[in-house]
């Protein structure tokens, strides 16, 4: 009998745990780790309007920060409380790519700051090619 109760208990606490806090499963960002530019030229191609939910720094321009996290726009509009469904928002970072002695951005030392070195330098290199 103890065993029964104990095990309804249990069930009960998931349930309600499960409705606050979701069930934890993942999605994919398509939009997360990409210029603004370019994630707000993906968007509008599928026919929906980007907005800029917030803004981290403002070292870059808005079409040089990053994103970093999108999603769907949570609320609902008109007389029939219709779902927005044609409204991303997206998060930027608008930090340097690698922070310098006046501007904040990533640590040379992370991976995110030896890419983005990496990529000056291969930048440069073809520049110097180019030209000379």
């Amino acid at each position: 009998m103890k065993f029964g109760i104990y095990a309804t208990t249990a069930v009960g606490a998931t349930a309600v745990s499960m409705a606050f806090f979701g069930t934890g499963i993942a999605s994919a960002d398509d939009y997360a780790g990409q210029k603004y530019s370019d994630a707000s030229s993906a968007i509008s191609g599928a026919g929906k309007k980007a907005v800029i939910a917030s803004r981290a720094g403002d070292t870059l321009s808005d079409d040089d920060c990053i994103v970093t996290h999108s999603q769907s726009a949570p609320w609902i509009k008109g007389d029939s409380f219709a779902a927005v469904t044609d409204t991303v928002l997206v998060y930027l970072n608008c930090n340097a790519t690698v922070a310098t002695a006046k501007d904040p951005g990533n640590s040379a030392g992370s991976p995110e700051g030896k890419a983005a070195i990496a990529a000056a330098q291969q930048q440069a290199s073809e520049s110097a090619a180019g030209s000379g």
